[in-house]
């Protein structure tokens, strides 16, 4: 399951999206998410689902790198889905009745709907850091941060930007560090996969406490080799690549504000 976790990964296909501002592809992450929510029926969550499937279409990743991070959550999807699977309106028909659980047509219909939603959302979610590296994408939170250095935050700016993109850099590596410890613990005999709940849960124990102290040791070695390169933070700091607006980035802007617009559209007359 961890190996299934590709988020935080950077794969390069120079696609136009790769080759996009951080900042625009930032900024039209945020609106995604927010219409992807706004989509209250059937037809506007559709036109989400085209605009998700153009995406990946334009990034030129493998599918099969965007369902790796569905494996992930699978649980958490299909618990959602059987939760809403109960709460359908009854006045709309019955198609399972037992005990004191009713599933209904209206039920399966918020199922469907909740789960499609989450998948997009994870989807359009781990196509910025597919198509971002690391440096574009501190670059990219500093720059729409940078507002901030006017009401005294200037060094908090490149500090948050540099500690949000280090996070999501080291979740590939942390994932990949899981992964040896537990095959460690089963070369040792640990059993990670039977058993009662309370079991599972302290077999994860002698993997959380080496993957802890893993952790608090890769960021001291990281902080020393900053300071080593006499790092100081974002004063006097410049780019070796500027960020500049371009056609590509105009176009995203343009089929964008499309999906928005249809999105708006479609919730009011449907």
């Amino acid at each position: 399951m961890l190996k299934d976790i590709t988020f935080g990964q950077y794969v390069e296909t120079r696609s136009p999206i790769h080759r996009a501002d951080p900042r625009v592809k930032l900024v039209l992450l945020i609106l995604a998410v927010v219409f992807i929510f706004l989509s209250g029926n059937f037809f506007s969550l559709m036109l989400s689902l085209a605009f998700v499937l153009a995406t990946i279409l334009v990034s030129r990743i493998p599918l099969k790198m965007y369902l790796k991070n569905l494996k992930a959550v699978l649980p958490i999807i299909i618990l959602t889905s059987l939760i809403n699977m109960f709460y359908g309106d009854e006045a709309n028909g019955v198609l399972v009745s037992f005990w004191k659980l009713t599933i209904t047509y209206d039920g399966l219909y918020r199922a469907f709907f909740m789960a499609l939603r989450i998948i997009l959302l994870i989807i359009i979610s781990s196509s910025l850091t597919y198509t971002t590296t690391p440096n574009d994408l501190t670059d990219g939170i500093e720059s729409l941060l940078s507002p901030l250095k006017f009401i005294g935050l200037k060094s908090a700016v490149h500090t948050l930007a540099l500690m949000m993109t280090i996070a999501l850099r080291f979740i590939p590596t942390l994932v990949e560090e899981a992964g040896k410890i537990m095959n460690a613990q089963k070369a040792r005999g640990a059993d990670l996969e039977s058993g009662s709940l309370k079991e599972r849960i302290k077999a994860l124990i002698p993997i959380l406490i080496p993957l802890l102290i893993s952790s608090v040791r890769r960021a001291y070695e990281l902080a020393e080799a900053m300071e080593c390169r006499c790092y100081n933070g974002g004063e006097g700091k410049t780019r070796m690549k500027q960020l500049k607006i371009s056609s590509i980035d105009f176009c995203l802007i343009g089929f964008s504000a499309l999906f928005c617009a249809g999105i708006i559209l479609l919730n009011i007359y449907f």
